[in-house]
């Protein structure tokens, strides 16, 4: 993996774990010598895990729909910033800037747009690693639901098995380095009805 986009909170949540792994994946992306893809902003927790990763000499590459350039203060000491119009070209640029994909804590923002990468794999159109970092049980509840759609009959397990999951960042790096995507597409054919 020579790059990964994160996706997480333009805010820093209730708990200083949050801030905290999010410079510590930033500082371990650097010393592995993986850039990071993310929103561009140095606010919260997405302005936390560039830092992580500047502090120890790492890239860092921002991309940022041009109407939060106000709102989500863009970072101003990144290795390249990218400014896209909408947040759709904002995911398809970082989908095409990176090898992998983490979720930290976030909210809307940060479910839609893991959510839609996730998606893109189940769909087959890329083969990269999606992982949550599972920071003190925060993903939980999610992880949870996940499987009630499993045992529900809305998803496979096999695309289930798909997420990465891990609440320490260098075994989810490691789980993410060894990921072979399923060879099993999303589609039902006639002859599994």
């Amino acid at each position: 993996m020579k790059r990964v986009t994160v996706f997480c909170g333009s805010s820093f949540g209730t708990d200083e774990i949050f801030k905290a792994q999010a410079i510590l994946l930033g500082n371990k992306l650097a010393e592995e010598n993986i850039g990071l893809v993310y929103g561009g902003a140095n606010v919260g927790l997405m302005g936390a895990v560039a830092d992580g990763v500047l502090e120890k000499g790492g890239e860092v590459f921002g991309v940022l729909p041009k109407f939060l350039r106000s709102k989500e203060i863009a970072h101003n000491h990144l290795t390249e910033l990218f400014l896209v119009e909408t947040m759709h070209e904002r995911k398809t640029k970082m989908n095409e800037l990176c090898d992998g994909v983490i979720a930290l804590p976030g909210g809307f923002g940060t479910l839609e747009e893991f959510f839609e990468m996730l998606t893109w794999a189940q769909l087959g159109l890329h083969k990269k690693p999606i992982a949550i970092l599972n920071i003190d049980g925060f993903y939980d509840s999610l992880i949870a639901f996940i499987q009630t759609t499993v045992d529900k009959g809305f998803l496979k397990q096999v695309n289930q098995d798909m997420l990465i999951i891990s609440d320490n960042i260098e075994d989810l790096l490691n789980k993410m380095k060894n990921y072979e995507a399923p060879t099993v597409g999303k589609w039902i054919t006639k002859e599994t009805l």
